[in-house]
């Protein structure tokens, strides 16, 4: 892979079907503005979610200043790097609905997976909590307006496995949630697809969960058949791109930079932070490694920056990602590289290690030095 991109390659035409436009009024303009509304966006791989949920976003921010955006697709972030769950408050059109950008979340957890299917029940209480803080502090009136953002519009968008555990999840989180708006999103292979109507409400169920409004929609392109036209995306590449454009803020935006090699002899040369083993707690995610072989196993991979939490759901909160570039024993010391500002990171007292990796392309630049070798650090105090 010879260049570099800090997003994805726009597609020269988007197409919004008519349907998906009037089904975006609806949720915008069809409701009161207090409550606003909520709208759960689903349906089967590449069907369409992350690109009407966007389009969904510009409708909203044309009546709402800001919107609140809870991103639970851990293989393919909508603002964040992979592997981690957040919630984001947006208060600008996005001209172009091919291209994500990075944003710094309102919250955000690091589950550490591209996928539930390892823990699904740790994904879900990740989950919850990011929608009691937009419940806590986005949908409480302020007569004084004190924090500026209250009472916003949310959009969920939720991932494509919608079969077996990814269903159950899916239900698990409707439930919870309990959504002003379902948008589902079908394709023509009907046994890939969700069940039809509320799937997800018990038989003869009262309340809430009845006053839900189901939108029902097809994909965005067909054939002259009526076959859904489905946009493949390669899952790994585009999520190696979100990883290299994640670090590649931690360099100067006027440096240039246009291939993956100028890319990886920038962040080999680039200073790290120096973390004293003493002042910080290792979380292994997804497996258990011996006490013995705990900072080693640091080495050379991406982990989470996370502030400890004191209270009852004891989730650590997420500040960012950083590359562990080297270890020093003797002296005790972790060499890591991160975008976080050094404010933020003078918090943190927690690493999390899960499964997400640094881009191969990255560890395999000819003549470069490994960069993961620790050189020029910066103290963190």
């Amino acid at each position: 892979m010879a260049s570099i991109s800090e997003t994805e390659t726009p597609s020269p035409v988007i197409f919004i079907p008519e349907e998906w436009s009037e089904a975006a009024d609806i949720i915008a303009y069809d409701s009161n503005t207090s409550p606003p509304p909520i709208a759960f966006i689903c349906g089967a791989k590449n069907s369409g979610k992350t690109t009407f949920s966007r389009y969904l976003v510009n409708i909203l921010l044309q009546r709402y200043r800001k919107v609140a955006y809870l991103d639970t697709d851990v293989g393919q972030t909508e603002f964040t790097p992979p592997g981690c769950l957040s919630i984001t408050v947006i208060d600008k059109i996005t001209p172009d609905l091919t291209i994500p950008c990075l944003k710094t979340p309102e919250r955000c957890f690091f589950y550490g997976d591209i996928s539930s299917k390892r823990d699904p029940s740790t994904y879900l209480r990740y989950i919850f909590a990011l929608y009691d803080y937009y419940r806590k502090v986005f949908c409480v009136p302020d007569d004084n307006n004190t924090h500026g953002n209250t009472e916003l519009p949310l959009v969920v968008n939720t991932p494509g496995w919608v079969k077996g555990i990814g269903y159950d999840v899916l239900v698990d989180m409707l439930k919870y949630i309990s959504p002003t708006y379902v948008l589902k999103i079908y394709i023509s292979a009907e046994s890939k697809n969700l069940p039809g109507g509320a799937f997800w409400l018990d038989e003869g169920c009262d309340g809430h969960d009845a006053l839900v409004n189901l939108l029902e929609v097809n994909s965005a392109r067909q054939d002259l058949l009526n076959r859904s036209v489905l946009v493949r995306k390669d899952a790994r590449l585009l999520r190696e791109l979100r990883i290299i454009a994640y670090f590649r803020q931690c360099l100067p935006s006027d440096l240039s930079i246009n291939t993956i090699k100028e890319l990886a002899f920038a962040l080999a040369a680039h200073p790290p932070y120096e973390i004293s083993m003493s002042s910080i707690k290792i979380k292994h995610l997804h497996c258990q490694v011996p006490s013995t072989e705990i900072f080693y196993s640091l080495n050379a991979t991406i982990v989470g920056l996370a502030i400890s939490s004191e209270d009852s759901e004891g989730l650590a909160q997420c500040v960012g990602l950083g590359i562990v570039r080297g270890i020093d024993t003797a002296k005790h010391l972790l060499y890591i590289i991160t975008p976080v500002p050094h404010d933020s990171l003078e918090k943190i007292d927690l690493l999390l290690q899960g499964f997400i990796q640094i881009p191969t392309c990255l560890l395999q630049v000819q003549g470069c030095t490994c960069p993961y070798m620790s050189a020029n650090a910066l103290p963190m105090s």
